[in-house]
């Protein structure tokens, strides 16, 4: 199976000249991050990921984690070494503050590492993941007294931390869980019930595992209004501040799932003991829903990365494998044992494969941006503006960019042709772990919805339309040589603005019929502008680059333009078609009525 190679020029690439770092490093807070610094950091983390933690991902893809007897869990051989190693460099908290215990860097660069962490291996790299999500939480909603016990030890990975939403009977409604927390004298509550699906929920990582939980508190009410969210750590602390006598949380099982096999996926019991788990209320009662929307908002982001750092890994693996095999006569040459690569539809997927990517890291890489810059920026303006625009961005993020890591992922193993299918090459393994990807977070349904029918709305619609003025201006000033480029985009665009204009007048039922689609229209023009955008500073010739990326860049982008955007404006008669058909033949007619 082929190694990983950090595409470290395409990242800071992306970062310097798509996503608009600059914005942010000339915020006081990140001027020390030059573009010395930043190739630096990028290329010692991608080493590091590359020799450490990529070997590793077959091997925990055969072996998995291991439930032991006592309700432990054992993780994959080098796993807990590979964790530690990468805790005592300092990349699992590098893009949080430093009074934390991080690194001090941009969270745009974060997401940088973040996607070579899953390129490398994706059943690891969901560990740390879910730390920078509770790490988000915390910050922002909980007492000075829980920042200063539990972030020293979460920003730079010595505990671990997990989102405990799922209940069997709930699913994605989360309003309908039945968990519970009831209060005791002591300031703290008891938590009891069980929850599924736990993502790195026990294993042998870390010291501790910082459990972020929702239950029902006595007297809520029902739905989502009445839900709360708690700290329930795996061990409670001892007056030093240490990990003492171990909490009332049990592992109950690990899930057997399609992939991701070297992450504990579990089942956690809370009250087992008769007593409850001792759990630390999180800000107000009945907010936890609230906050726990800034634990997902951050993991959403991350899940997206996931579609896009699968999609990579795959690209690398099948474009080195179609230079070694070889195969058949291209068309126009004699040659009857060329590289497959010579041959137009395996140039063609890979291409494919190249510019979504391209177009994938984009528009994830500024969404990153704009949540930075909606937090931090002086000017309140900007603020707000970068608010709407992360907000717009995040269930595109998430949703277009994991259908695609699928997608393209499965392009892999086409590539692959017949050894494909098999699992000893092990092109399989990056489309069988993508698969979770739509799925949870929110599934990607649920992301399509939230686009048409919270984010569609902002401002009365402008907030979208403002962010489709941006592209076309930027469209209409590129320059000749991409006029090409930009003529395509521009067609996108004005499709996708009178789709969003039409779907918000419709009846609720049918524009939610064609959400998922609209949503797929302007993943797809956005990444378009964000190849126009890197094919625009390409164009420029900025120092630094190797000999043919840069025009590599501009021939992605009019690939892109030929074959995906052209696309665009055919598939609004689709998302405009209404509910009719959707519902057209009755529930009792199918299977299992």
């Amino acid at each position: 199976m082929s190694g990983y190679r950090p595409p470290i020029t395409d990242i800071r690439f992306t970062l310097e000249h798509v996503a608009g770092l600059g914005r942010l490093t000339s915020l006081p807070e990140f001027a020390h991050l030059d573009s010395d610094l930043l190739t630096g950091a990028l290329e010692e983390a991608g080493r590091f990921f590359a020799e450490v933690i990529a070997p590793l991902a077959r091997d925990a893809d055969r072996t998995g984690s291991v439930h032991e007897p006592d309700g432990s869990v054992t993780t994959a051989p080098g796993y807990r070494q590979a964790y530690r190693s990468m805790v005592d460099a300092g990349w699992v908290g590098a893009a949080f503050p430093e009074e934390w215990g991080g690194g001090g860097l941009p969270r745009a660069v974060g997401v940088g590492l973040q996607e070579m962490v899953m390129s490398a291996d994706m059943a690891f790299a969901l560990c740390p993941m879910l730390i920078y999500s509770a790490d988000a939480l915390l910050m922002a909603h909980g007492t000075d007294e829980q920042k200063a016990t539990w972030l020293p030890r979460l920003v730079p990975g010595d505990w671990t931390a997990t989102m405990v939403l799922t209940e069997p009977q709930a699913g994605s409604d989360v309003g309908a869980l039945r968990t519970r927390a009831v209060p005791v004298d002591d300031g703290t509550w008891r938590i009891t019930g069980s929850k599924i699906f736990i993502t790195w929920g026990e294993h042998d990582m870390a010291d501790n595992i910082v459990h972020v939980v929702l239950a029902r508190t006595p007297g809520a009410p029902p739905g989502t209004r009445g839900i709360s969210c708690f700290i329930v750590p795996k061990f409670l602390l001892g007056p030093d501040g240490k990990p003492d006598r171990r909490n009332d949380v049990t592992c109950v099982s690990l899930e057997e799932k399609v992939g991701i096999h070297g992450s504990p996926t579990c089942v956690l019991s809370f009250g087992d003991g008769g007593e409850g788990a001792v759990g630390y209320l999180v800000g107000e009662e009945h907010q936890g829903m609230r906050y726990m929307f800034t634990m997902m908002n951050h993991a959403r982001l991350s899940t997206g990365l996931q579609g896009l750092a699968l999609s990579e890994r795959s690209y690398q693996q099948s474009a080195a494998y179609a230079q070694e095999r070889r195969q058949g006569r291209p068309e126009g040459e004699r040659s009857d044992d060329a590289a497959i690569i010579r041959h137009p539809d395996v140039r063609r997927m890979l291409m494919t494969m190249r510019s979504r990517i391209e177009a994938m890291r984009g528009v994830m890489y500024r969404n990153a941006v704009a949540v930075e810059l909606a937090e931090r920026h002086p000017e309140a303006k900007v603020r707000e503006r970068e608010a709407e625009i992360a907000a717009i961005l995040t269930p595109i993020s998430k949703a277009w960019g994991t259908d695609l890591g699928v997608e393209m992922t499965s392009l892999g193993i086409q590539i692959h042709g017949g050894m494909g299918y098999i699992e000893d090459t092990g092109i399989a393994q990056w489309w069988r772990d993508s698969r979770i990807a739509p799925i949870y977070e929110g599934t990607n349904g649920i992301q399509a919805i939230d686009l048409v029918a919270r984010k569609l709305p902002l401002r009365g619609g402008d907030a979208f339309r403002e962010l489709i003025e941006e592209a076309r201006a930027e469209a209409k000033a590129a320059p000749e040589r991409l006029s090409d480029v930009a003529a395509q985009l521009l067609y996108a665009l004005d499709a996708v603005a009178d789709t969003a204009d039409r779907l918000q007048a419709m009846e609720r039922i049918d524009s939610l019929a064609g959400a998922t689609d609209f949503l797929d229209m302007v993943g797809d023009t956005f990444g378009g502008w964000m190849l126009l955008r890197g094919a625009i500073a390409a164009a420029t010739g900025p120092d630094g680059y190797p000999e043919g990326f840069l025009e590599g860049r501009i021939a992605t982008a009019r690939f892109y333009a030929e074959r995906i955007l052209t696309g665009v404006p055919c598939r609004s008669a689709g998302v405009l078609a209404g509910g009719a058909s959707v519902f057209a033949i009755p529930q009792e007619a199918f299977p299992g009525a």
